[in-house]
């Protein structure tokens, strides 16, 4: 069995909506092993919004760093750092809410995080050994979040495309695009550049060699 030996290595994944950081995040938890990585993703961690009216939920930014709690993202991540098993919640986009239950995430020799806002918040940056960001063209992007809100998340294609023009796209601006100076990997077209992520999954299986001794 498989001893963890050293600090675990915390990796981040990064980009715009729809870039397919969620693919190469699953492309490298299957090329790498499940059962040798703690995934934390940051759409777990939206604050509580269910005590608003729908029409005050309807005016949430859901793309700005203030609807995220990051500072308990940044503390589990410490936690699984330290050898310490945390409990991620479990988030509700059809109600805008958590749900009572939540998912137990115990430590592991690399630390997967992933999420649109990662890189702008340096607390949670300097926690990260390697940065990954995805890089996709923005019409793809918006195609990819149109299919997913309508089909995963009971929006309406009007609605999802007044809240890209509001507050997707302007924030992406602001806030998503410029974090990618932070990134020590950047990965073209996603989930479907699969040479880089042969080789983003061969270095962190070389990292997991170094963390653990038979």
């Amino acid at each position: 069995m498989s001893t963890l030996v050293k600090r675990p290595v915390t990796i981040g994944v990064a980009g715009g909506t729809g870039s397919g950081k969620t693919t190469v995040s699953n492309q490298i938890l299957e090329r790498v092993g499940h059962k040798h990585i703690a995934y934390l993703p940051h759409d777990a961690y939206y604050k509580e919004f269910s005590n608003l009216s729908a029409e005050d939920r309807a005016k949430i930014n859901f793309d700005h760093p203030d609807a995220l709690d990051t500072a308990l993202m940044t503390q589990h991540i410490q936690q699984l750092q330290d050898g310490q098993a945390v409990e991620i919640p479990i988030y509700d986009f059809t109600t805008d809410s958590r749900k009572t239950e939540t998912e137990s995430v115990g430590p592991q020799p690399i630390i997967l995080v992933e999420g649109i806002l990662l890189f702008t918040d340096r607390t949670l940056r300097n926690l990260l050994d390697i940065k990954i960001y995805v890089d996709t063209d923005a019409d793809i992007r918006f195609i990819r979040r149109l299919k997913r809100d309508v089909a995963e998340r009971a929006r309406s294609v009007d609605s999802v495309i007044e809240q890209y023009l509001s507050t997707v796209r302007p924030m992406h601006l602001k806030f998503v695009e410029p974090s990618k100076r932070y990134a020590d990997v950047i990965i073209p077209e996603g989930g479907f550049n699969f040479v880089a992520i042969d080789m983003v999954a061969d270095r962190i299986r070389s990292m997991l060699i170094e963390q653990t001794e038979e």
